[in-house]
């Protein structure tokens, strides 16, 4: 067994890991699906579980030696349905694609339909995009949002009606606004459709009682365990017991092999963070610091699609500003500010270099910042977008954004 630090087997290695602490201790980190996790977390992910096979579920595994295993995993199925009110919680999916995919092998058959929403609109890949192998094996359907930027529950029903789905699947990557579950599962009821929401973005909000939780109405639940859930990279899958044997077979042995337990045991470790009540606080202010960057932008004549914010992002038109959302990316990255280029219903502009930049405040809000910064904040982004070729002038914002993150240190133990 190799017995040398990290430090001195690979220099390189540790380099870049400690490049990459100084980008994320020096930069404000918007991208709405990325978060900064506890240190209990990190502990927990760099722990010996990572070296056991366990293959198979709590009590019933392929291998031996899994009883402090069965332990850490129990803790998370437990905790996480106190968090969300579920009846029966599956914490192996690696990340929430394989989740989203798991759910899928677990009640469909090839050629069975999926209504899911448009990836322009505020979509996932997983949910139908025609670039994915999914889209070869399943058929979906996507449908939009509109002109005002909401979810057309009339026009849902009707194409529900038009194309008898087996699955109805909301959740979104980019959409701005809450959903009103039980008037989607009115209208799965009315088909016999099965009801699916992907809460990856939002189950942080969620767990905290700051927007609709789908978990006691909905059948099917998946999410990622990362984004404002601030857990580490995983997926986990949320369902009613009358789907409880199909989903745990179609996540093992059907698509997964053994589990990470390393991983899952910093799930169960976020999942009791997000019990706590300064979560409940820290999701408040997740949505203040959103509202706050949305009047910001308004203020400054933006387009801001859907309208504005019910949750933790913004999903912003730059192209009136002269601009395109990869411009403006490369510009914010300039000035120490990470945003994600995205698309914006109906573009007309490719998926590489698109209309839009989406970017949101769970990372802000974990390091602490609140209206004050946000207010700041947005006049720096306005800033770079209207001097995206000065980099003269981006640089100097650069240099204001380190200062402010020194008021914010986020893993000084680490320095």
């Amino acid at each position: 067994m190799n017995k040398q630090t990290l430090a001195d087997f690979d220099p390189q290695i540790k380099e870049a890991i400690k490049h990459e602490l100084n980008r994320q201790e020096q930069g404000l980190e918007m991208i709405p699906s990325e978060n900064f996790v506890s240190l209990a977390v990190l502990e927990a992910l760099g722990s010996i579980l990572t070296n056991k096979y366990s293959e198979g579920y709590v009590g019933k595994r392929y291998y031996g030696g899994c009883e402090y295993i069965d332990v850490a995993e129990q803790l998370a199925i437990d905790r996480a349905k106190q968090l969300f009110g579920a009846e029966h919680v599956n914490v192996q999916p690696l990340s929430g694609a394989p989740a989203n995919i798991a759910v899928y092998f677990a009640l469909l058959q090839p050629g069975d339909t999926v209504l899911g929403m448009d990836l322009s609109h505020g979509g996932h890949l997983t949910h139908g995009h025609p670039v994915t192998y999914m889209a070869k094996i399943f058929n979906f359907v996507r449908y939009k949002t509109n002109e005002i930027g909401k979810i057309d529950l009339d026009n849902l029903r009707a194409m529900a009606l038009e194309h008898k789905p087996k699955i109805i699947l909301v959740g979104y990557s980019a959409y701005s606004r809450e959903i009103e579950y039980e008037k989607i599962k009115a209208i799965a009821d009315e088909v016999g459709a099965i009801t699916m929401a992907d809460i990856a973005h939002i189950a942080g909000l969620i767990a905290a009682g700051e927007m609709n939780n789908p978990v006691p109405i909905f059948d099917i639940v998946t999410t990622t365990t990362h984004k404002t859930l601030r857990g580490p990279r995983g997926g986990m899958i949320m369902c009613k017991e009358k789907f409880a044997k199909d989903i745990d077979k179609a996540v093992f042995p059907g698509f997964q092999g053994g589990p990470h337990e390393n991983n899952i045991a910093a799930k169960a470790i976020a999942f009791k963070e997000a019990l706590e009540p300064s979560f409940k606080e820290y999701a408040k202010q997740i949505k203040a610091n959103a509202k706050t960057l949305e009047a910001k932008f308004l203020a400054s004549g933006y387009k801001l699609m859907f309208g504005g914010t019910d949750n933790h992002l913004l999903l912003v038109d730059v192209t009136g500003k002269g601009l395109s959302g990869k411009q403006a990316q490369i510009a914010l990255d300039i000035a120490g500010i990470t945003v994600n280029k995205n698309m914006i219903p109906d573009d007309p502009r490719s998926p590489m270099d698109p209309s839009g930049i989406r970017f949101g405040t769970p990372a802000l809000t974990t390091r602490g910042m609140k209206e004050t910064e946000m207010n700041l904040i947005a006049d720096w982004m306005d800033e770079a977008i209207m001097n995206w070729q000065n980099e003269e002038k981006l640089i100097e914002i650069k240099n204001r954004v380190i200062e402010l993150t020194k008021k914010f240190p986020l893993y000084p133990e680490l320095q």
